[in-house]
């Protein structure tokens, strides 16, 4: 059992720490602000008139990402869905709404076809891992990316030595459905209440409050725009998050 702080709050009897990717582990504002403009031209093309309708719902404003938008924390197959809507909006049938959405996603995917590339580690987390690595937590991410896009991530930064756990919204569940959570907990054979939660967006805190683990900490470091978070605490910095106690259970 482990006690985490992190500013002026304490997280007591912690066995494992589940971290989102996109904006917590991985500097993705700029590729996400590309892709939603590639994706957004690439259907602008065939119906003239929704690229800014689709910026927009994507999350998109200006240069920058809003945190809490779709592109932020939506699934692929959520923001195809928006996609699908502006579409049909304009007289098409749903299926060819869905089938135009997706082949424009397919195609924008083409222009940039490795996103761990366009996507890099936060570097000043590795001391964190290797922190909480020591202390005897088992780590975990759990991302609305696919979970291959997660494994794809943590192989080109070398984390597989951190993690036992690399899970994506990709296998029937996705976020703020709590049941993601438990399932990742369930894989790392931790209960819930003993499982700490580091995320960048409400989907994340909203989350892991319905599951009922031991707390959630909202960290601001990813993104350039300001945004509120209702954690039970905020980080700045990696180093904003401490091993307190680390207690050797007795064989």
């Amino acid at each position: 059992m482990v006690t985490i702080r992190c500013k002026d709050a304490t997280f007591t009897n912690i066995q494992a720490v589940i971290f989102d990717k996109d904006g917590t582990l991985a500097n993705s504002e700029l590729f996400l602000r590309n892709l939603a403009h590639r994706r957004s031209r690439l259907i602008d093309a065939q119906i003239p008139g929704v690229q800014e309708p689709l910026l927009m719902a994507f999350g998109v404003e200006g240069d920058r990402i809003n945190p809490a938008g779709m592109m932020a924390v939506g699934s692929r197959r959520d923001s195809e869905i928006a996609a699908a809507a502006y579409i049909a909006e304009t007289g098409r049938d749903w299926i060819e709404a869905l089938n135009m959405a997706h082949s424009a996603f397919i195609e924008a995917d083409r222009s940039m076809p490795r996103k761990a590339d366009h996507t890099p580690f936060f570097e000043a987390g590795r001391e964190l891992l290797q922190t909480l690595t020591a202390a005897g937590l088992k780590l975990g991410i759990l991302s609305a990316d696919t979970t291959p896009g997660v494994k794809d991530f943590s192989d080109r930064y070398q984390l597989e030595p951190y993690f036992q756990l690399q899970m994506g919204s990709d296998e029937g569940y996705s976020k703020p459905d709590p049941a993601l959570l438990q399932e990742a907990c369930r894989r790392l054979a931790v209960k819930p209440e003993a499982t700490l939660v580091v995320g960048d967006s409400q989907a994340d805190i909203q989350m892991a409050r319905a599951a009922n683990v031991a707390g959630c900490i909202g960290v601001t470091w990813g993104w350039t725009s300001p945004f509120a978070l209702e954690a039970d605490v905020l980080a700045g910095l990696f180093s904003d998050i401490q091993i307190a106690i680390a207690q050797t259970p007795v064989q």
